[in-house]
């Protein structure tokens, strides 16, 4: 039996037997030690009904005093009035509300930066990735909670691979903010974005992308490809995602951190 033949027969050995590669293992650790600086986040209110108000996901950096979300997902506390905060899961079914403020926006890049309103570090954090762009094929991890207002506050890991790097103009979060100079100027300044071959869904929103050799995070999620209306994306997903590229939110970051140091 010829050499490649043997590895093929001891790989279907080993995954018969039930045993990991080491990709898997990796994959499977990288996702227990980040689930922690992963919440799902939205407005709360301890006399609403529900009281808390599910927008999308957010994670935590900066030594676990910032989080980072989108822009379009911290939009409905905004437009409301009320104060954001993340979902904490507490031993024995329990979970805790930490309220947040906003601290900082990029609009052009939907990122947005929020902190406890009573300070105190998070249960852990993530690192960003460096200011270099994630390469095409880089294999990628997203955590978050897709439809957690409906399916319960799940935290889902998903996997796949940056299948291109491309030019778009991110529309305004409110339709009501769109008019014709910011129209032109979505045309004449595209950004670069992270085009992604794993399935997200709403909820992911907010999401870290994270490399899976590294742990590092690469990438936020923001949109989802809709074959046709907002409801084709639970019932039709288009298997393509988009993520905003870590070196807009390593500035952000950056600048909240040299104002905070001031």
């Amino acid at each position: 039996m010829r050499r490649r033949e043997l590895l093929g027969a001891a790989a279907a050995l080993m995954a018969a037997a039930g045993v990991a590669s080491a990709a898997e293992v990796d994959r499977v650790a990288l996702v227990a030690r980040s689930r922690a600086a992963v919440f799902p986040i939205g407005t709360y209110s301890p006399t609403d009904s529900p009281r808390f108000g599910f927008s999308g996901t957010a994670f935590a950096v900066s030594d676990g005093r910032l989080l980072v979300t989108n822009v379009h997902v911290v939009q409905p506390g905004q437009d409301s009035g009320k104060r954001m905060a993340i979902r904490i899961e507490r031993a024995g079914s329990r979970e805790e509300y930490r309220e947040l403020e906003l601290v900082a926006m990029d609009r052009a890049n939907d990122l947005a930066l929020l902190r406890p309103v009573v300070p105190g570090r998070l249960p852990a954090t993530l690192e960003l990735g460096p200011d270099t762009m994630a390469p095409e094929g880089t294999d990628v991890l997203l955590l978050g909670y897709p439809l957690a207002g409906a399916l319960g506050f799940s935290q889902i890991a998903h996997r796949g691979m940056i299948a291109a790097i491309t030019h778009m103009a991110l529309p305004s979060p409110s339709a009501r903010g769109l008019n014709a100079a910011l129209v032109r100027q979505l045309r004449a300044d595209p950004i670069d974005i992270l085009q992604l071959d794993a399935t997200a869904y709403p909820g992911n929103s907010g999401g870290p992308l994270l490399d899976q050799q590294t742990g590092q995070v690469v990438g936020v999620v923001s949109m989802v490809f809709a074959k046709a209306g907002h409801e084709s994306v639970i019932g039709q997903p288009s298997g393509i995602s988009y993520a905003i590229p870590a070196a807009p939110l390593r500035r952000l970051v950056a600048r909240v951190e040299a104002e905070s140091a001031r």
